[in-house]
């Protein structure tokens, strides 16, 4: 398997962790104030998904652009 289909997989994973992230932090904020002591947890998670993801989109963005 090539670098950049590895990428691509790597960033489809990545899409997919970030939504689960984003729901379960909708489904906390819905339930509010009843566990508001795991929002920072929560969020905090969902903030690393999606740093990693738009870390991978941009490396696979390069990576086509110097095919």
């Amino acid at each position: 398997m090539s670098k950049l289909a590895e990428m691509g997989k790597k960033v489809r994973k990545l899409q997919l962790r970030a939504a689960i992230a984003k729901m379960k932090l909708r489904d906390l904020a819905e339930n509010l104030p009843g566990k508001w002591t795991e929002l920072e947890d929560v969020a905090e998670e969902t903030s690393a998904v999606f740093a990693e993801l738009d870390g991978a989109k941009r490396a696979l963005a390069a990576m086509k652009k110097l095919r």
